[in-house]
Formats: C-alpha cells, sequence, structure tokens
C-alpha cells in the first residue's frame, strides 16, 4: 500500500505517514513547511547519531554485500533512514519510477532465493528512494523504544514522534518499563478492542 500512495490520493500532494508503533507527542502540523527540495521522501536519517545501536545504520546493515547482485548496485557506506513517520511529497513521487524501482528489486530477490537482504520492508525501500530522501530533524522521529532500555529520557519527552520499533512493543510483558508509560497513558484500557485484544493495564499503572 506505501508504494501506491501516490495514486491512492490523487488529489493530494502532501501527506505524513505514521507507523502503527508509534506515539505522536506534539502537533506536526509544521512537517507542512519543511522544505523537502524536490525530494520525494522526509525522513530521519539513522547514520548521523551518536547512539551506536539504533542510529548508526548504513546500507551495509541491512543488505547482503557478499552478493555480487548487492555488491555491484549498492554503496555499504551509504546513510540509511528510518520509516515511522515520514512525509512524502506525492507531488514529486509521481514524477519518478520509485514504484517500479520497488517492484524489481522484489523480483530480484525472489530470483536470488531471497538472499539479497534481511527480512523487512525497509531494504528494498532503501533501494527504491535511493536519491529521493531528504533529512529531516532527528527531533521530529525518535527511534528505538523497542529495541534498548538505555534510552534518553529527557530526548524521549522532547521527541515530536515516538518509535517503539524493535521486539519489546509497549502493549507486551517484554517492553521496557521505563519506556512503556509514553504509551500506555494514551490507551483506554475500558475500551472494548483494547479488551478484546487482552492489553492489559500495567501494575505500575494502577
Amino acid at each position: 500500500m506505501l508504494f501506491s500512495l501516490n495514486q491512492l490520493f490523487p488529489s493530494l500532494n502532501k501527506v505524513v505517514f505514521l507507523d502503527d508503533d508509534i506515539v505522536v507527542q506534539r502537533d506536526l502540523s509544521p512537517l507542512w513547511e519543511i522544505d523537502l527540495e524536490g525530494k520525494v521522501n522526509g525522513a530521519v536519517e539513522t547514520c548521523r547519531g551518536e547512539d551506536n545501536w539504533v542510529m548508526s545504520k548504513r546500507f551495509r546493515t541491512y543488505f547482503n554485500f557478499s552478493h555480487p547482485v548487492i555488491d555491484r548496485s549498492l554503496d555499504p557506506d551509504e546513510c540509511a533512514w528510518a520509516y515511522g513517520m515520514n512525509v512524502f511529497d506525492l507531488e514529486a513521487w509521481r514524477k519518478t519510477n520509485i514504484r517500479d524501482t520497488y517492484h524489481f528489486w522484489l523480483k530480484e530477490n525472489l530470483k536470488a532465493g531471497l538472499t539479497l537482504w534481511k527480512f523487512g520492508t525497509l531494504p528494498p525501500a532503501l533501494i527504491a528512494f535511493r536519491g529521493h530522501v531528504h533529512g529531516i530533524d532527528p527531533s521530529w522521529h525518535m527511534l528505538g523504544l523497542g529495541y534498548q532500555e538505555s534510552t534518553d529520557i529527557e530526548s524521549v519527552k522532547k521527541a515530536a514522534v515516538i518509535h517503539y520499533n524493535g521486539q519489546c512493543k509497549p502493549w507486551l510483558d517484554i517492553a521496557f518499563k521505563n519506556l512503556q508509560p509514553f504509551w500506555t497513558k494514551h490507551v483506554n484500557y475500558s475500551n472494548d478492542f483494547i479488551r478484546n485484544c487482552h492489553i492489559l493495564e500495567p501494575l505500575y499503572d494502577r
């Protein structure tokens, strides 16, 4: 669906994409004013932070550079970027072949026996959006709340969007207890849908 956004919304010029494991903590309307300088995708780049686990991702993190197809096509030092909170300029997108590039690489990976990259949707998107990404300030989108417990709490509080990417989702028992309340404080535990999903209020919130 993501790679059909420009076709699904033919009357829209721009959209903000939000993943399902994020929390919005402040007004996102200023995102509309960011000059993407003709690029399609406004995203936080993940190779420029001091965090060696979450914010040090380059193409070598995702792709199998021992495979000749990848080795001759990509640069292992190229900076990666984050899904989860993205600004897409649909007008700029309509002038590209991003969708075709994405599908081409999905087919190449099938031909290679699914050995070109690790599982996930980000690797083929990294290829498809190459040259079409404009880096935005990291305070718009803070990553890694599902990866590591040592996330800086003050930075979490200040971020516009916090992202529980990783296995330790805030609705699971394995969630990091110091990071879970940023999600649980917004949950209506009496809601029928929440109850049917067996999402229970953490003991420390009671």
